[in-house]
């Protein structure tokens, strides 16, 4: 594809022509014009595709050159460029089809981007016109996506795959070559969807210019093929192509790289290898990601502790968004500097917090006596291998929390409800009358009397009951000493927790233990 610059400023024409290297962006720069009557001249000759024209010139004006360009070139996309920031001409420039209209102090990465999108626009127009050509390459495509991607080579004719993929199939004189592939993203020119293909178009543009590789976009990424000879450096010297892509697409390029394999036949193993690598994208902070140094990986840490199980707790029951992200940020940070994480380490040790969540949903609802609220509600968390976990976590835990603290525990019964979630997650700490009276911001004597009418027994009964209840659920489960049972549920006298607890279930905690031992599957009653 041929581009055409226009301009009678020597500084303005040289300058276009030098400040972006058009090659590597897939475009043949013909010889600059000085002038719309030279251009005319010579269009019918050299034929360009794209015209980037001053719209100021001596004799004929840019908006008049793209008039008479039209007339001999009928596909020809023009570009007009200005010094003057002037809405009439925009106006004009648009009734008379002009592609683009920019300013001369657009900065170079603003030209570029226009241009390449105007190449774009051409190329799907030339799709419809040539409906065969564009037929092979949706025929190369899916042949690619099939063969490499999927791995379905019983289902490729192999004959096809030299004609349609012909440098994977090169011969090499001097060393036999092996084949490598890379996955490959770029962001830096914008968030939306057009903006990230425009980028994905510029850099496949390149990667095929620089390189002896086979490319397809797909899924938002770019999956390069190539014969790992000497020649197809990637990365490893300084003018390398992901450094020549980043200068002069002024964005930042990550590689995932796959293992290298023997034979064409092979390339869908180094493909699978290259997209297990990609999955650390959101993770590492790496730009380049090889396959062979995280497959060294053995894996961190995959639950959380029972101590950042309370601080989660104590910040679900606080209702603290700030304090949630923080802890998720402590939480996931050791994890993610960890050099033996790995992306199934990470992914564990994440539902291991959103499990953490879950139950403590379920402790608390059960512990104001709405067991049933969770029916009808879908609060699963799902990991996917495209998504930034950490992210994905916080937003699962906040859910949690405001349903609870939103949907959940609205009513009559709020301070109540509160009151009872604060008792059965701190059994342990201080739940007397003026600590949680404190939580909840309400008087002592006002919740002990709002706690008497809602829930039908007194504050201080309720908190017994809540201890014998957790102390029978340990005794069950756990080999632990009944002085260490009695502390961990907040008596600090073992002998009179042994009374009250006999009071309560007519045995003392080694007479219920050892009828534990003898009828597991009978659930310790609830208080």
């Amino acid at each position: 594809m041929k581009i055409l610059i226009v301009d009678d400023e020597v500084i303005i024409r040289t300058g276009l022509a030098k400040v972006i290297n058009w090659k590597e962006i897939g475009l043949e720069l013909l010889k600059p014009a000085v002038s719309a009557e030279e251009a005319l001249r010579r269009m019918p000759e050299e034929r360009p595709n794209i015209l980037l024209t001053d719209i100021r010139m001596k004799h004929m004006n840019g908006l008049e050159l793209a008039l008479k360009a039209k007339e001999i070139i009928p596909d020809i996309e023009t570009i007009i460029l200005s010094g003057y920031d002037d809405f009439m001409y925009t106006q004009q420039a648009i009734r008379q089809g002009v592609s683009d209209y920019l300013l001369k102090s657009s900065r170079p990465e603003e030209i570029m981007k226009t241009v390449l999108q105007v190449k774009q626009r051409i190329e799907d127009k030339w799709k419809h016109l040539n409906q065969d050509q564009y037929k092979n390459k949706e025929v190369r495509n899916r042949l690619f996506e099939r063969w490499i991607i999927e791995g379905e080579s019983a289902a490729v004719d192999a004959a096809m795959l030299p004609d349609y993929l012909p440098l994977l199939f090169l011969s090499h004189e001097h060393e036999q070559p092996k084949f490598q592939t890379y996955v490959v993203t770029a962001e830096g020119w914008g968030e939306t969807a057009s903006e990230i293909s425009l980028l994905l178009f510029a850099v496949d543009n390149m990667l095929n210019d620089i390189l002896q590789c086979e490319t397809l976009i797909y899924r938002q990424r770019i999956v390069v093929a190539l014969p790992k000879t000497s020649a197809s450096d990637f990365f490893d010297h300084p003018d390398s192509a992901k450094q020549k892509i980043e200068r002069l697409l002024k964005c930042k390029v990550s590689i995932s790289v796959g293992e290298v394999v023997g034979q064409q036949s092979d390339l869908y193993k180094s493909y699978v290898t290259a997209d297990y690598a990609f999955s650390y994208k959101h993770h590492l902070d790496e730009s380049i990601l090889i396959y062979s140094d995280i497959v060294k990986r053995k894996g961190g840490k995959t639950v959380c502790t029972h101590e950042e199980e309370l601080e989660l707790s104590s910040i679900l029951l606080e209702d603290d968004s700030v304090a949630l992200k923080n802890w998720v940020q402590r939480h996931m940070h050791s994890e993610l500097s960890d050099p033996h994480m790995t992306i199934e380490s990470l992914e564990s040790l994440v539902r291991s917090a959103a499990l953490s969540a879950h139950r403590w949903l379920e402790r608390v609802l059960t512990a104001t006596g709405r067991q049933g609220a969770l029916d009808g509600q879908n609060i699963a968390f799902v990991v996917k291998r495209d998504i930034v976990l950490k992210d994905a976590l916080f937003q699962y835990l906040l859910t949690v929390m405001e349903l609870y603290h939103h949907r959940l525990g609205n009513g009559q019964a709020t301070h109540t409800q509160k009151a009872m979630a604060y008792i059965h997650e701190n059994l342990g700490k201080d739940v007397g009358l003026q600590q949680v009276a404190k939580y909840v911001h309400l008087h002592p004597n006002h919740l002990s009397e709002v706690f008497k009418k809602e829930a039908g027994i007194t504050f201080g009964d309720y908190v017994t009951r809540q201890k014998i209840n957790r102390a029978m659920e340990i005794l069950t489960v756990s080999p632990a000493k009944i002085a260490d049972v009695a502390s961990s549920v907040g008596f600090e006298d073992i002998k009179y927790f042994s009374q009250v607890f006999k009071k309560f279930t007519g045995k003392t905690p080694s007479e219920f233990r050892e009828e534990a031992v003898l009828h597991p599957a009978a659930p310790p009653p609830k208080f």
